[in-house]
């Protein structure tokens, strides 16, 4: 190992900001969300198919150039005030998901996960806290899907998690070994009850709860918030188990 006998000169970053090469031929403008294309590492207005990377500190004008011919300066930690659709003050310490470079909601199926909701603001407005360093999707790793209807889930539904945006909808679970999901409630404080329905022969059981064969799990409406979830999974011949839960669950009477 060599040691300085000198002093050396370094370029530093600044904590908070970094660069990135843009895409061709396209315009990322302030504040808008930056997306890094997975397949290239380019920037480009955020896509839900890119990785969040931060907020754009000032436009960057790519029009008519080739890729990497400038770079967009991002600022990748901080909080933002944010449009957010639906938002309510119940809403804070949610996770946050963009859809494209100013689309934001708290679905998971919307898009890519930008940071959390700190700051109730106004109807629809968030204060959101990002990091891109050190934040993740406390969904990651989930295949999301929206539910507004009642769905009956099969194999290929297994290692999902469902956001159920419709009030008095059933999710009724197969009877299949080894299989898990995830059910969060995707509607406001007080609007929607998530009804949890096993198959007659199976019960659901867990925290408090007994396992009772063909009754329903069931996030009450009157103390539900968005965000509630349960993790379950079948467990062995008497039906379902709960893992996990966040909000008010209680069994069909």
């Amino acid at each position: 190992m060599t040691t300085l006998s000198a002093d050396a000169r370094r370029a530093y970053e600044l904590g908070d900001r970094n660069e990135f090469p843009v895409i061709a031929d396209d315009i990322i403008y302030e504040n808008a969300a930056v997306g890094m294309v997975v397949s290239t590492g380019y920037a480009r207005p955020l896509t839900s198919a890119d990785r969040f990377v931060g907020f754009a500190e000032q436009r960057a004008d790519n029009d008519g150039g080739s890729a990497g011919d400038i770079n967009v300066r991002v600022i990748r930690k901080g909080a933002a005030k944010l449009t957010v659709t639906g938002a309510t003050r119940p809403d804070v310490g949610l996770p946050v998901y963009a859809s494209d470079d100013n689309t934001f909601s708290f679905l998971k199926t919307s898009g890519v996960f930008v940071g959390f909701a700190r700051k109730f603001e106004s109807s629809g407005v968030m204060t959101v806290e990002f990091d891109i360093d050190k934040y993740t999707d406390p969904h990651e790793g989930l295949t999301a899907e929206t539910v507004s209807d009642n769905k009956t889930l099969d194999a290929q539904d297994t290692a999902k998690v469902f956001f159920v945006t419709a009030d008095a909808k059933a999710i009724t679970l197969p009877g299949v070994t080894g299989m898990s999901f995830r059910v969060v409630n995707g509607g406001a404080f007080g609007t929607i009850a998530v009804t949890i329905s096993p198959n007659a022969s199976d019960g659901i059981k867990g925290p408090d709860l007994t396992a009772v064969d063909d009754k329903d799990l069931i996030n009450t409406k009157a103390t539900a918030n968005r965000g509630d979830y349960v993790d379950i999974e079948y467990g062995d011949a008497t039906g379902w188990v709960v893992k996990r839960k966040v909000g008010t669950w209680a069994k069909e009477a």
